[in-house]
């Protein structure tokens, strides 16, 4: 998942709504495809199991992925993945406040500091006139927290089927947008191969591998191996396009990174 940015980086002429389109449907297959092969149903028996909380599951997640890619063409790759990063705190706040879910002061520092490294990195997007990028990054990290807090509430032991919605929501986002904007829909041969290979392989799989390795593995080590897609993420852009971060970036990272790994830490102990 970490070559996201990367990739979106290489698309040559497609816009935000035509990149959205496409590779939401690679998104919407894969994700479709892994539901029938691991709980031995059809594609219309999946269909038929969707309920209103993998609806708005779905929602939410379509407003997380289509934030995810503004804040891209609108943001530096580094300051659109460390604030999604904050994921897990906006979702133990949520947790807090729906579900009356204690808050333990190792979580209530690393949310501190964590809130401190996106201050950094907004306001060094002010300078660099990144604001709506980040913007776009905050809303996609809360709406991915409100999709948990949702799975958590309509107690979901996977949110396949939501986020095959949410593939699904993004492909009618996309197709208005584009058919009433005015964008059309022809891309280059290029742009498209690379926005289905981003959304079916990247992505999909990404999704897919998560989903089926958290439930064996303690939340504590799920989120610092999630952290991972951050860290490469900001690597591969630096490697290949000369994507450099910012000193304020690095501070900012660094501070978001270093709260995740107390957060973690006291979620294992506490354990």
């Amino acid at each position: 998942m970490s070559f996201v940015g990367l990739l979106l980086r290489l698309i040559e002429e497609a816009n935000g709504f035509q990149v959205l389109f496409y590779r939401s449907f690679g998104i919407a297959l894969i994700i479709l495809i892994f539901i029938c092969i691991r709980r031995r149903i059809g594609p219309i028996t999946c269909l038929r199991t969707l309920d209103w909380n993998d609806f708005w599951i779905g929602v939410n997640l379509s407003i997380a992925f289509s934030m995810y890619v503004f804040a891209m063409f609108n943001s530096s790759v580094a300051s659109t993945l460390f604030i999604l990063s904050i994921t897990p705190f906006i979702a133990a706040f949520l947790g807090w406040v729906f579900l009356n879910e204690r808050l333990s002061i190792g979580t209530l520092i690393s949310i501190a500091i964590a809130c401190l490294g996106v201050v950094i990195m907004i306001f060094d997007g002010l300078e660099l006139e990144r604001t709506l990028g980040n913007i776009f990054a905050l809303i996609s990290g809360f709406s991915f927290s409100i999709a948990i807090l949702l799975a958590r509430l309509g107690r979901k032991d996977d949110v396949l089927g939501g986020t095959f919605l949410g593939g699904v929501f993004c492909i009618l986002v996309g197709f208005i947008a584009c058919f009433y904007g005015g964008f059309g829909f022809q891309i280059s041969l290029y742009d498209f191969v690379l926005l289905i290979f981003m959304g079916s392989l990247t992505i999909g799989i990404g999704i897919m591998l998560v989903t089926w390795g958290t439930p064996f593995v303690p939340t504590s080590e799920v989120c610092l191996l999630v952290l991972l897609e951050s860290v490469l993420g900001s690597i591969w852009p630096w490697i290949f396009l000369s994507e450099q971060m910012t000193f304020m970036e690095i501070i900012g990272s660094c501070l978001i990174l270093f709260s995740i790994i107390i957060f973690s830490l006291m979620n294992k102990r506490s354990r």
